[in-house]
This record gives C-alpha cells, sequence and structure tokens, in this order.
C-alpha cells in the first residue's frame, strides 16, 4: 500500500493564519491532530498515514506560535480560550459539523477545552498523556510530586531566559529534553534536524513559551472546566517523567463515556514509540 500523498495549506481561523498538513480522502469523515510542545504537526507523522489509508480525512495543523503558521505578539493572544477558539474555526473553515478530535501534550490540553465548551462540534475525544485541565491544576499546586516535575513551567514564566537557554548551541537544550525523556531512538538526528528547522523559524520560541505564561495567568479558568460529555479515549504513557499517571484515572472519571488505556512501557512520547498500538487504538475507537 503506498504513502497517502501529504498536503499543505493555509487556513485563515480565528483572526490568524494557520499552516495545516492534510491526507486521505476529501469525501471521508475528519480527524483533527493537535500536536503539544515543542511539536509542530510532523509530531503526527506516524499517524497521519494510517487514518489516512483507513478513509479518514485528516488536518495536522501547527497550532499558533509554531513552525509555520502566525505568532500573534504577547502573552494574552495564547490563553487556553483563544487557542480552543482556533480549533472552532478551523472545524468550521473544514466544512464539517463535526470532527474526531486527537489532541498530545499541549494539543491535548486545547482538545480537552474544545470538548467541554464545544462537544457539538466533536464526534469523539481522544487525549494522549495530559490529565484534565481541573485535574492539572489541583495536582500542580497541591501534590509536591507533581510540582517538582512541573519545575521547568515555573521556569518559563521568566522573561528571554527561557528564549536563550532553550536556544543555545542550536537548541541543544531542547534536544537533550526530547532525548531524556522518551525510549532510545525515539529522536533521531534526521527527525531532530526537521524540528530544529521550525524552532528557528522567527518568533516561534517565544510563542511556543507565551504557551505556558498565558497559562500560568489563567489558573482560575482553567479549574473550571467541567464533565466531558463526548465519548473519550485517554491513552497513557507510564514512564512520563513529567506528568505523573495519578492524574490519569480522576480525568477520566470527569468523562460521561470514558476508557483508559495505560501503556506500561511508553513515556510522554507514546504516539512516537508505540505507533501500531496508537494507531490501532485511535482507529478501533472511532469505528465503534
Amino acid at each position: 500500500m503506498s504513502e497517502p500523498q501529504l498536503r499543505s495549506r493555509t487556513v485563515a481561523a480565528n483572526g490568524i493564519r494557520l499552516h495545516v498538513v492534510t491526507a486521505g480522502p476529501e469525501t471521508g469523515p475528519l480527524v483533527l491532530l493537535l500536536h503539544g510542545f515543542p511539536e509542530f504537526w510532523y509530531g503526527w507523522r506516524r499517524q497521519i498515514p494510517a487514518l489516512a489509508a483507513a478513509g479518514y480525512h485528516v488536518w495536522a495543523p501547527d497550532q499558533r506560535g509554531y513552525n509555520r503558521s502566525d505568532k500573534p505578539a504577547g502573552i494574552a493572544a495564547y490563553g487556553i480560550e483563544t487557542l480552543a477558539a482556533d480549533v472552532v474555526a478551523l472545524i468550521a473553515a473544514s466544512g464539517h459539523e463535526r470532527v474526531y478530535l486527537v489532541g498530545h501534550d499541549w494539543g491535548a490540553a486545547v482538545a480537552w477545552w474544545v470538548a467541554g465548551t464545544h462537544p457539538e462540534r466533536l464526534h469523539k475525544l481522544a487525549i494522549l498523556n495530559v490529565p484534565h485541565p481541573a485535574v492539572m491544576q489541583r495536582t500542580v499546586w497541591g501534590d509536591p510530586r507533581q510540582l517538582r516535575k512541573s519545575w521547568y513551567i515555573l521556569f518559563f514564566q521568566l522573561p528571554w531566559l527561557p528564549e536563550w537557554a532553550l536556544r543555545r548551541r542550536d537548541f541543544a537544550n531542547m534536544v537533550r529534553a526530547l532525548k531524556g525523556s522518551s525510549r532510545p531512538g525515539t529522536f533521531g538526528p534526521a527527525e531532530l534536524a526537521i524540528y530544529r528547522q521550525a524552532w528557528a523559524q522567527p518568533g516561534a520560541l517565544t510563542a511556543m513559551l507565551n504557551w505556558y505564561r498565558a497559562a500560568a495567568r489563567q489558573q482560575t479558568r482553567m479549574r473550571r472546566l467541567g464533565r466531558i460529555r463526548v465519548p473519550t479515549l485517554m491513552i497513557w504513557g507510564v514512564r512520563d517523567i513529567a506528568l505523573d499517571r495519578s492524574m490519569a484515572e480522576p480525568s477520566i472519571a470527569l468523562c460521561d463515556d470514558g476508557r483508559l488505556v495505560f501503556r506500561e512501557e511508553a513515556t510522554h512520547w507514546v504516539q512516537h514509540e508505540e505507533p501500531e498500538t496508537v494507531n490501532r487504538l485511535l482507529l478501533d475507537f472511532f469505528g465503534a
């Protein structure tokens, strides 16, 4: 079976332009894939072909601030409600009434928010390795163990210093973070060269960090997200060094129709490390 053709387009959404990679038949149901930090659409490269080959029309955007998408100035441009509004606008631009929404890392946080505030736009929700925002907020500030794991979030609140530390020596610290938090061989030299190109886009690094800075200013709002009414699948790599597995079950408990799958040998980067398993779980869930 030949690899589905990847197509690149720019979509006007919520007052900005978002770069989107698409694949699969345009008449198929839409799957929208939301990446996290410090990735971009390329973080789904192992899922896009399988979803497209199964007949889904796949959209994998660079979210605002990342790679080839617009990078509005200022921290306020990266609040969770604005990020969710980008996704709702993408759905509207796609011409689909509802989509299958998949998110990892920060993309999962946005996906949770879209599901909680715009359930009418979703068929189903799939979450990879990020808790429900309300669970995340109360755990980070109430559990010393998780607070220690989240030290980098506090560091990212500083002005200019995080940008300097992450950019120096050709993004050596970002590469070290990816390799150190994943199974050996997950991110090879060829892939890391592509990531470096995305990180080096003008304004990208500050925009990417502004997601964290905006979130720190919205803690009360993040706690208010309520129950999730759409069917939800959560896939959790247990060896995540940044997010404790103790947040997974309380998160799925906030879903009216939820299923939690632990992958004992996977890390935070479960879709990279176990792509066949993740692809099968997604396809079975969407088709059920």
